[in-house]
């Protein structure tokens, strides 16, 4: 928005003036706000910080001190620039004395050896900075309409990304707290190389607060989350960032957080609007009474009182197929879409005897009909549709979890079957884990990806992976005994968790393994 002491020195009232830099050049590239002149020699006092000062000298104190504690005054109030007109005060150069202060400061200090109106460069000074303002209004109200539109327009994430981009000119990057990219816009780039090894290299760009720009990586970065529930992070690539950037980024995000929390009210597909699947629907979110949807469930033709309801969800196939293999297998219940690529069935079934029965019968049907390896995961039996939420929910949650290819058409995993690793991949989506793992594992990870041919984090999997026996863990690394200690001293360094430490070593041994999941 404002102009450089560098630049103000290029226009030509002040080109007119024969300037010459006499000290500070490594401070020409601060900005001016605002050009001040007066000759009174306590003008620090009137200072706010960014002022070029403009005088003839002859205010000046007589005496070296005085000059010194001058320059020195107007310094420590943050003015960017001293320009003396020779000839009132001064002949031909400045004393000794003011261009030894000035350089120690880092302030640049400016003769003029043509006498120019102060006016003329005051008024093309600010002249610019009034322009630049007006152009920095024009375009952060352009910002704030392109993403009340987008929110307005319900856009998906890839969109509000896509227009961040195009109004950045620069590559944008959405990720999750795990650093996996949900959505970008190289910008005409390559994207290739904008996201190659793009873990390692987005967890060296640490940035302060929540809105901050790394420099040395050259990137501006904020936090994405709403109601105090953080889930990812957004970035440009900027060598410098302006106060238009800031207001960009931070625009985007808090649109990027709304759609997120729009989106959860929203049916995700047509099906959904169907019969069956609206029941499904509400019995797992509440949107209903369960007296309406045992009524409407009772007029498709499925009873749902005096039942043994089970709750089953599919992945790997339609809502179509699951509806025709209920039928195909002459099976009670109702089948439609849920959230995201899942698929709902709650079989309603005579007796308890009947589920292993009935869930084999619909397990090797739907596999039939899907020509592939579906995913059937079923929830435990209840006995009155108040319960069948419960079971539908543990069905989903197993459904989500599964790791393990299918043992065979008639196999179906129950919550018994997943184990710790299926919990954590269930939950690998949640940002509460996302942030335990990277309290466990950040610095580390951070350490790994600033030194690629040194990966602590394989020695610390084969250590507790070995059940914390040295000897062992050092044996499976091909390590020296000494050079295996070594490193785990350095783990301990890192992270500063005591791995002698069961409760310490626990708990990053389950932060691995969500880690895993989440890269999974």
């Amino acid at each position: 928005m404002f102009p450089s002491v560098r630049e103000v020195l290029e226009l030509d009232p002040v080109r007119n003036g024969a300037p010459r830099v006499v000290a500070g050049e490594r401070g020409l590239d601060q900005a001016v706000r605002w050009v001040h002149s007066s000759e009174v020699p306590d003008i620090a006092t009137l200072l706010r910080g960014g002022e070029l000062i403009l005088i003839t000298g002859i205010g000046l104190p007589p005496d070296d001190a005085g000059l010194r504690r001058f320059v020195a005054e107007i310094a420590d109030v943050g003015a960017c620039g001293l320009a003396v007109e020779m000839g009132r005060r001064f002949e031909q150069r400045l004393p000794a004395v003011m261009v030894r202060t000035a350089e120690e400061l880092g302030l640049p200090l400016v003769e003029l050896h043509r006498g120019t109106p102060f006016v003329l460069i005051t008024q093309a000074v600010h002249g610019m900075i009034v322009d630049a303002q007006l152009a920095e209004l024009r375009a952060t109200a352009e910002i704030h309409q392109r993403f009340t539109d987008l929110s307005v327009e319900g856009a998906a994430p890839a969109e509000v990304v896509a227009q961040t981009a195009a109004l950045a000119g620069a590559p944008v990057v959405l990720e999750n707290l795990s650093r996996q990219v949900l959505a970008y816009d190289a910008a005409g780039g390559s994207a290739e190389l904008l996201l190659a090894n793009w873990e390692a290299h987005s967890r060296a760009v640490q940035p302060a607060g929540r809105t901050g720009h790394d420099a040395g990586k050259g990137w501006l970065v904020t936090v994405v989350g709403a109601r105090g529930q953080d889930w990812g992070r957004l970035l440009i690539r900027l060598p410098v960032a302006r106060d238009r950037d800031v207001t960009l980024i931070e625009r985007a995000a808090a649109t990027l957080a709304l759609a997120r929390l729009t989106k959860r009210d929203e049916q995700q597909d047509a099906l959904e609007r169907q019969a069956q699947s609206a029941l499904l629907v509400a019995l797992v979110g509440h949107t209903a009474p369960v007296a309406d949807v045992i009524v409407r469930a009772k007029a498709l033709g499925v009873h749902l009182e005096r039942r043994q309801l089970v709750g089953v969800v599919l992945r790997g196939c339609s809502a179509g197929v699951a509806a025709r293999a209920l039928r195909d297998a002459s099976l009670a219940g109702l089948a439609g879409a849920l959230d995201g690529d899942l698929v709902g069935v709650l079989l309603a079934l005579r007796a308890a005897e009947d589920e292993p029965d009935a869930l084999r019968r619909l397990a090797v049907r739907v596999r039939e009909l899907a020509g592939g390896a579906v995913v059937v995961a079923a929830g435990e039996g209840v006995a009155t549709p108040r319960e069948a939420r419960r079971s539908l929910l543990e069905a989903s949650q197993v459904a989500v979890s599964v790791r393990r290819p299918v043992a065979g058409p008639g196999d179906v995993v129950r919550l018994a079957d997943v184990g710790l690793p299926g919990l954590l991949h269930m939950l690998r989506d949640e940002p509460r884990l996302q942030t335990f793992v990277e309290r466990e594992l950040g610095p580390l990870l951070a350490h790994d990806a600033r030194n690629p041919r040194e990966q602590l984090l394989g020695v610390l999997r084969v250590y507790l992976e070995c059940g914390r026996n040295k000897s062992a863990a050092a044996e499976h690394s091909h390590l020296s005994r000494p050079a295996f200690y070594e490193r785990l001293a350095r783990i301990r360094r890192i992270t500063g968790a005591d791995l002698d430490d069961v409760q310490a070593c626990l708990s990053l041994h389950v932060a691995l393994l969500a880690l895993d999941a989440q890269r999974d």
